[in-house]
């Protein structure tokens, strides 16, 4: 990836973590795409939920991922999805972010493309959030996915809620998508020593800004059945502002209030390195450290 290069990444989030079969299907048309580079997926079957990112030419991502809605919108259908992870659509929600040589407005601007462009496709009413919204109310995806799946088809007769794109019509097994350039954000979990729901509600509850918490943090409780466990599951929308490792030793926190212990984390998907080196100065207690103290900073292209 050279210098003057456009790089973007993209984090689309699709309804399946459960058939290997579908997420191979759909996560075919980003490998091996020229200017493309599939970085990482993950299905997740207690969420039931795929998450990949990707990163290249702006333009070259576009038309990969709209390819990849065109298999998910034809493999999944909501009628049937079950899973811990809110959803709306087939295809979620599709994140674009600026990461070398883009503006937010160029990022805006593609997202509007993409967004046009999977109506236009498959009949799937899109919605712009975060940097791309329309309206304010429509900035935090919660807003927009709130009633999910199986309220949309009421929702969009609502007056302030006529799709970006498309008819006041879900698509009958798709759903909705939500397309918009954002910030670099965190999707990081924090599984708790319990099987007890409620004590990760209430922690999701207390740590986050809609409920007095910290801001720049979305969170809530989630069962995670197969392991015999609950988990908190956050965004950490501006990681400048809440680093990982305030985070953590928070819940960690309260947790000890009711007596349960933290036995793990997990990052999804990508994080950039100084939110990473930021918990590493932290708990180690280093003065004066930054990148240029990592060896594969200086092994990095430029």
């Amino acid at each position: 990836m050279t210098e003057g290069r456009k790089i973007l990444e993209c984090v689309p989030n699709f309804s399946e973590g459960r058939n290997e079969e579908s997420i191979e299907r759909i996560v075919a048309p980003l490998k091996a795409r020229p200017g493309v580079r599939l970085v990482n997926y993950e299905g997740d079957r207690d969420y039931n939920r795929l998450v990949v990112t990707v990163l290249g030419d702006p333009q070259a991502v576009k038309e990969a991922i709209l390819d990849a809605v065109g298999i998910a919108t034809e493999l999944i259908d909501l009628n049937h999805h079950q899973g811990e992870h809110l959803r709306m659509g087939a295809t979620d929600v599709v994140p674009l972010i600026p990461i070398r040589n883009m503006t937010v407005g160029e990022t805006v601007e593609l997202s509007r493309e993409l967004g046009r462009a999977i109506n236009e496709r498959y009949g799937i009413p899109v919605f712009l959030y975060e940097d791309s919204a329309s309206s304010p109310d429509r900035v935090n995806l919660a807003n927009i996915r709130r009633g999910q799946f199986e309220g949309m088809a009421e929702k969009l007769l609502l007056p302030e809620w006529e799709p970006d794109f498309g008819q006041r019509k879900i698509h009958p097994t798709a759903g909705v998508t939500a397309v918009g350039a954002r910030f670099p954000l965190i999707a990081y979990n924090i599984d708790l020593g319990t099987d007890k729901l409620e004590i990760a509600n209430r922690i999701a509850r207390a740590i986050r800004q809609s409920g007095g918490g910290f801001q720049f943090i979305k969170a809530g409780g989630v069962e995670l059945k197969e392991k015999g466990i609950v988990q908190v599951t956050m965004n950490i929308t501006d990681y400048r502002k809440n680093p990982i490792y305030r985070v953590f030793e928070t819940v960690r926190m309260e947790a000890a209030r009711y007596g349960v212990p933290v036995i793990g984390s997990e990052i999804i998907g990508l994080a950039p390195l100084d939110a990473l080196t930021g918990s590493l100065e932290h708990y180690l207690g280093l003065h004066g450290f930054d990148d240029t103290k990592i060896i594969e900073h200086w092994l990095m292209d430029d």
